[in-house]
C-alpha cells in the first residue's frame, strides 16, 4: 500500500490527518514529518502514526501534503529536494504558492497538485479547490481529489482560478464569521441575551445553508420567498442595499483576490 506522509503538523495538518484515518487509511501507511519533540510525541500518542524528520518522510512516501505556511515553504523543498523522485506526488496546501514554484525547486517528473483548502475541514465540511501541476497524471489528481474528500468536498479547477477561489471559499468562512459576529451584536443591542441572540443567529445560518443545500433552489428565489412586500424583511434589505453591502463583498472578495495574486506573484 503507497504511504502518505504530511508534512506540517499545525492545525490544517492534523485537520487533514484526522480526517484520513476516520476516512479508513490505515495508520501504518500515514506518515507526519514534524521537528517537534513535544508535538511528535503528542500525535503519536492521539493517532499511533509514525512522526518523523521532513526529509526521512519525504524519502519514504508516495505522496506528500505540504501543509506549511506560505513563506516556509522555499525551506520545505530546499530540505526535502533531495530525497524526492519523479513518480512522487507533492500536494501543496499552502495559500498563493504555484505549481511552477514548486516544480522549479523539485526533480524533473515529481507530480505536482495545487490545493485551496478551508477551515470547515476542522468539522468535515471543507470545501478545496485542487489544480494539477505539468506532470500530473489522472491518477495523482485522484489521489489528491482522495486525500482532501476525507475532509469535505473537492472540485478541480485551472490554477489561474486558484486567486478567486482563495477570495471566495478559502477566506470565505471569515466573512460568514463576520456577518454572524455583526447579527449577534445586533441581536444584544435590539434588547437580547447574549445567549439567545447567539443561539438565534447560529441556527438561522446552519438552516439557510441546508436549505440552499438541499432544495438547489437559487438563492434569490429562497430570498423572495422570506420577503414579503412591505414587511420587516423588506424594510431590513432596503438597509442594506443603502449601505451598499452588496458592492461591499465584491470590493472584499477583489481585494482578497488581488492579495493572493501578489503572493503568488512574489512566490514566483
Amino acid at each position: 500500500m503507497a504511504q502518505t506522509a504530511i508534512l506540517g503538523a499545525g492545525v490544517m495538518g492534523e485537520t487533514l490527518l484526522s480526517g484520513l484515518v476516520r476516512a479508513g487509511r490505515r495508520v501504518d501507511n500515514l506518515l507526519v514529518g514534524e521537528k517537534r519533540a513535544e508535538r511528535a510525541r503528542e500525535l503519536e500518542e492521539r493517532y499511533g502514526v509514525a512522526v518523523v524528520g521532513n526529509a526521512e518522510a519525504a524519502r519514504k512516501a508516495d505522496t506528500l501534503a505540504l501543509v506549511v505556511k506560505p513563506q516556509d515553504m522555499g525551506d520545505l523543498l530546499e530540505e526535502i529536494a533531495g530525497e524526492l523522485r519523479a513518480g512522487q506526488l507533492v500536494v501543496s496546501l499552502a495559500a498563493g504558492i504555484t505549481t511552477a514554484f514548486i516544480e522549479s525547486r523539485v526533480p524533473a517528473g515529481v507530480a505536482v497538485v495545487r490545493v485551496m483548502p478551508n477551515t470547515p475541514a476542522l468539522v468535515d465540511e471543507g470545501m478545496a479547490a485542487i489544480s494539477p501541476g505539468s506532470h500530473c497524471s489522472e491518477e495523482h489528481l485522484a489521489e489528491a481529489e482522495s486525500l482532501m474528500a476525507s475532509v469535505g468536498r473537492v472540485l478541480r479547477i485551472p490554477e489561474r482560478q486558484q486567486d478567486a477561489v482563495t477570495a471566495i471559499s478559502g477566506s470565505g468562512p471569515a466573512y460568514i464569521f463576520y456577518v454572524v459576529e455583526s447579527m449577534i451584536e445586533a441581536g444584544v443591542h435590539l434588547g437580547l441575551p447574549r445567549a439567545t441572540a447567539t443561539e438565534l443567529v447560529l441556527q438561522t445560518v446552519v438552516g439557510s445553508a441546508k436549505m440552499l443545500r438541499e432544495t438547489g433552489t437559487h438563492p434569490v428565489v429562497l430570498r423572495e420567498q422570506v420577503t414579503s412586500p412591505a414587511g420587516t424583511t423588506a424594510a431590513a434589505l432596503r438597509e442594506l442595499e443603502i449601505h451598499k453591502v452588496r458592492a461591499a463583498f465584491l470590493a472584499a472578495m477583489e481585494a482578497a483576490r488581488d492579495r493572493s495574486r501578489a503572493l503568488a506573484e512574489g512566490s514566483d
